[in-house]
C-alpha cells in the first residue's frame, strides 16, 4: 500500500499527542524516580532515601511545584519524539525493509524511530532531568554550597536554570553540544532493548493466553475483548521489560545530570563504579517509580494499539504492524504489525 501523505500527517499527529500525554501525567513520578537515582552525585553518601522519603524531601523543600520541574522540556520532549516516532516510521519502514530486508519488522522500527527520534528527545532530556534534581532556586544553592565545601577542585556545579531555553542556552554556553547530548549512547543503549523486551513479553504473554484458552477452555464461545487483553498484557510487559531495563535508566540519568564535574567517564566507568560503591542496589534504584510509569502508559499504548487494529481495519487505516514501544522517559512510539 502506498504511504499517502495524510496518513503520514496522521502518524506525526497520533505520536505527539500520545507522547505528550503521558509525560504530563507521569511527570510527577518520573521527577521522584529521577532524583532517588541522582542523589548518589549529590550528597556522596551510602545513606540514600527511599521513595516515601524522597517525595516528603521533595514538597518540604519545594512544594507542589518540585514535582513539576522540567515539565514544559519534558513534554517537548516527547511531543517532538512522539511526533518524529510516528511519522518517521510511516515515511521510512518500507524504504528500510526493501533495501536492508535483514532489517525488516521490528528492527526497522527501531533504527527509524529511536535513533532518528533520539536527536530531538536526548537534548529535552538532559534538560528536564537537570531541572528536575534542582527543584527551586533556594534548594539548588544549597545544594551548590555543599558540593562546592567537599569538592577540592575549581569545578563548580552548574547554575540555577528559571526556564527551558535559558537552561539551552546554559548548558550549549558551558559544555556545547557534547552537553546537551551528553548519555545519548547510553539513552539508545536503554530504548531499544526496553522496545523488544516489551514486544517480546507482550507476543509471548499472547501466546501464553490463547495456548490457556485452548487447553483448558476449549470448547468455549467466550473471547476476551483485544483491547482489554491489550491493555493487561501490555502492562504486564511494560512492567517487567521497565525492570529489568532500570539498570540502563540509572546510568543514562548520572551522565545527563552530573554536569560539568565530569564524576562519571562514560558508560562502562559509570556501570563499574555504580557496582563497586553502591552494589546491585545502586543500578536498580528507582526501579519502583520506573515500573509505576510504565505499566499505566505500557497498557494504555497496546489497548490503543489494538481498539486500532480491531476498529480501523480498512484499507486506509489498515494497522500493518503491531506497536513496538519506547516510552521512556517518556516515548510512546507505535509499532505496527499484520
Amino acid at each position: 500500500m502506498a504511504v499517502t501523505s495524510s496518513s503520514i500527517w496522521r502518524e506525526f499527529l497520533w505520536g505527539a499527542l500520545a507522547g505528550g500525554f503521558g509525560e504530563g501525567m507521569m511527570h510527577p513520578i518520573d521527577t521522584v524516580k529521577t532524583r532517588i537515582q541522582s542523589q548518589a552525585i549529590f550528597t556522596q553518601s551510602q545513606k540514600q532515601k527511599s521513595i516515601l522519603q524522597m517525595v516528603r524531601a521533595v514538597w518540604g523543600a519545594d512544594g507542589l511545584r518540585g514535582f513539576y520541574r522540567g515539565v514544559v522540556p519534558g513534554v517537548t520532549g516527547s511531543l517532538a519524539t512522539g511526533a518524529t516516532y510516528f511519522g518517521v516510521i510511516e515515511s521510512t519502514k518500507k524504504w528500510i525493509e526493501e533495501t536492508h530486508p535483514n532489517l525488516g519488522g521490528h528492527w526497522a522500527h527501531f533504527i527509524a524511530g529511536d535513533t532518528l527520534g533520539s536527536f530531538v528527545y536526548v537534548p529535552c532530556e538532559v534538560i528536564k532531568q537537570r531541572m528536575q534534581v534542582q527543584g527551586t532556586r533556594k534548594y539548588w544553592n544549597s545544594v551548590v554550597l555543599k558540593d562546592a565545601a567537599r569538592s577540592n577542585s575549581n569545578a563548580s556545579m552548574y547554575g540555577y536554570y528559571s526556564g527551558m531555553f535559558q537552561a539551552g542556552c546554559s548548558i550549549w554556553k558551558d559544555q556545547g553540544p557534547k552537553g546537551l547530548y551528553a548519555g545519548y549512547w547510553s539513552t539508545l543503549a536503554r530504548d531499544v532493548p526496553f522496545a523488544g523486551l516489551m514486544v517480546t513479553f507482550y507476543e509471548a504473554l499472547k501466546e501464553l493466553t490463547e495456548y490457556g484458552k485452548q487447553k483448558w477452555f476449549p470448547n468455549s464461545s467466550f473471547r476476551v475483548n483485544s483491547s482489554f487483553e491489550g491493555l493487561v498484557l501490555g502492562g504486564i510487559a511494560g512492567g517487567a521489560s521497565a525492570y529489568l531495563t532500570t539498570p540502563l535508566d540509572v546510568i543514562k540519568t548520572r551522565l545527563q545530570v552530573q554536569g560539568t564535574i565530569v564524576r562519571y567517564n562514560g558508560w562502562l566507568d559509570a556501570f563499574s563504579r555504580i557496582w563497586l560503591i553502591e552494589g546491585p542496589k545502586g543500578l536498580f534504584r528507582g526501579s519502583i517509580p520506573r515500573v509505576i510509569w510504565y505499566v499505566p502508559a505500557s497498557a494504555l499504548t497496546f489497548m490503543a494499539v489494538e481498539f486500532l487494529r480491531d476498529h480501523f481495519n480498512t484499507p486506509t487505516h489498515k494497522l500493518k504492524e503491531l506497536t513496538s514501544l519506547s516510552i521512556d522517559n517518556k516515548k510512546t512510539p507505535f509499532q505496527q504489525q499484520s
